[in-house]
């Protein structure tokens, strides 16, 4: 979907951040996720969305210690990479999405 979208590496980021969204939400929820992503010329918008409730705080990003091996540095990537990104809460889960503006990574 995205091969002939944005600057020359967007859709590597793109796929980068949408794998870590996913992955965060079935490694942390159990309960599975919906992806939705919206594309336009000039922008991405992926969405990522779980349905557990109850959860005690909402995700934010925070630098792992050294050896934790590779957990805990996804939200820390997507911060780094997408143009802009936040989380919502629905009530029952939450949505973790993330923009891209399309120039070049």
């Amino acid at each position: 979907m995205l091969r002939k979208w944005g600057g020359p590496g967007a859709s590597d980021v793109a796929e980068l951040l949408t794998s870590e969204l996913v992955t965060n939400a079935l490694i942390h929820t159990e309960q599975g996720a919906v992806v939705t992503a919206t594309v336009v010329p000039d922008g991405l918008r992926v969405e990522v969305r779980d349905y557990v409730s109850g959860l005690a705080g909402l995700p934010g990003p925070h630098v792992p210690i050294a050896d934790d091996g590779t957990h805990g540095r996804g939200l820390v990537l997507v911060q780094a990479l997408a143009d802009s990104w936040g989380v919502e809460d629905h009530g029952v889960g939450k949505v973790v999405w993330f923009e891209l503006d399309g120039g070049a990574a």
